[in-house]
């Protein structure tokens, strides 16, 4: 890949975009550079595991890149291997010039990482890369230690890494932050440049990995496609809230139970929880024991869309998140939305006008599920309101323009 001297960077100062509590301002400063799609590049992308909101934020950006005429390939993790995980690797094998490569890789440190750091290599290596782009802690060590190998043998890609939550999550008191902490200060000195996917997660990774030289960041956030926002009708059946998530103490579903017990006094609302997790079976034991056994249910894993016409308003009362999806996909398709005020979640609203609930207060999501069953007209409004905003500030052609640029002006060549 060459740049031109007029658009080639070679500070290495931390450049976070100017921006208020809601980061918006990244991502419309970002959009509008001068370094889109100048020149073909050929681009690897790396994770470990092919789901969730991680692996939804690498399709949707390598389709988008591909889209633009640059050359793509996928190196994943060959042991997450069902019928639905590769049914979507194929379906994106198809944009996908530089092919998906399968490497085994752990979840946790262990010695497989050695190995899997040698295939990243090896792939990059015979690909011929300019960009190797890592996602999620495991992804950016292979990325960028496979990037610092070829840089000493006389290649010059770019390392890109984009942590997603993760890692942050972990208090840097703990003996795991201590761990993962350590590993990122290492890391970041073979790095290129950060791309954090929310004002909250750039916070939280200066201020948990305190770097001892500074790396180019850039705040771009997660984008839907314009498909996404066709208003979703809640089916003839829908209960009154639905719940779209993994099942874990993190996403709080037992905070939309509590409160679902206590607003039985005032209606009797019903509740559909979509999603699968290791705590799923704590989260039917606790509904059980609040009297919600007829009043919830549990029809577990499905696409978000489908999920989101079996209610009338999602509610999500998250403990800790970075920048959710399924919060952009609700307000994308305007159902009224009732979410704590974590992560990345007061970006996506602002400039709207719906209302964060504090995290953990069983009393506010009640109150706000109350409102939402004897106010719809108000939440309807709402709803549509930030169906707007994100329209503004969070579609997948704008995060695309705003990752190739940044590609461009952080790249060695």
């Amino acid at each position: 890949m060459s740049l031109s001297p007029a658009i080639r960077s070679t500070s290495t100062n931390v450049s976070f975009e100017p921006t208020g509590r809601d980061g918006a301002r990244d991502l419309r400063t970002i959009a509008t550079g001068a370094f889109c799609d100048a020149a073909s590049m050929k681009i690897v992308h790396v994770l470990r595991a092919p789901v969730g909101g991680l692996f939804r934020h690498v399709c949707d950006l390598a389709r988008g890149q591909a889209e633009r005429g640059h050359e793509v390939g996928i190196i994943v993790d060959s042991t997450a291997n069902d019928s639905l995980t590769e049914r979507r690797l194929s379906d994106l094998a198809t944009n996908m010039s530089l092919g998906i490569h399968r490497v085994a890789m752990a979840r946790d440190i262990d010695w497989r990482d050695l190995t899997a750091t040698r295939a990243t290599l090896r792939h990059a290596a015979a690909l011929d890369v300019d960009v190797i782009h890592g996602h999620g802690a495991k992804g950016g060590a292979y990325a960028r230690l496979a990037a610092a190998a070829l840089k000493r043998h006389g290649r010059a890609p770019a390392a890109i890494y984009t942590p997603h939550g993760g890692s942050l999550h972990y208090s840097p008191a703990s003996l795991k932050g201590r761990i993962f902490m350590g590993l990122e200060r290492r890391l970041a000195s073979l790095t290129d440049g950060i791309v954090f996917e929310s004002a909250f997660a750039a916070r939280t990774y200066a201020a948990h990995v305190r770097l001892a030289r500074p790396v180019t960041t850039r705040v771009i956030a997660n984008g839907v496609g314009r498909d996404e926002f066709d208003e979703i009708s809640p089916a003839a059946d829908a209960a009154d809230f639905v719940f779209v998530g993994e099942l874990r103490q993190l996403k709080g579903v037992d905070i939309l139970l509590e409160a679902m017990a206590r607003l039985q006094k005032e209606h009797a609302a019903t509740a559909v929880i979509v999603g699968e997790g290791p705590d799923a079976a704590s989260f039917k034991a606790l509904a059980h024991s609040l009297g919600l056994a007829d009043r919830v249910r549990f029809p577990g894993a499905m696409p978000a869309r489908q999920a989101f016409a079996l209610g009338r308003t999602l509610v999500m009362p998250s403990r800790a998140e970075s920048l959710p999806y399924v919060v952009l996909e609700a307000g994308a398709a305007a159902l009224p939305i009732i979410a704590s005020d974590v992560g990345g979640i007061p970006e996506i609203v602002a400039g709207s006008t719906t209302r964060l609930q504090p995290s953990g207060d069983v009393q506010a999501f009640s109150e706000a599920m109350l409102e939402a069953i004897i106010e719809r007209d108000l939440v309807v409004a709402r709803a549509r309101a930030l169906q707007a905003a994100i329209g503004r500030g969070f579609t997948i052609d704008a995060m695309t323009t705003s990752v190739l640029n940044f590609y461009r002006q952080v790249s060695p060549n």
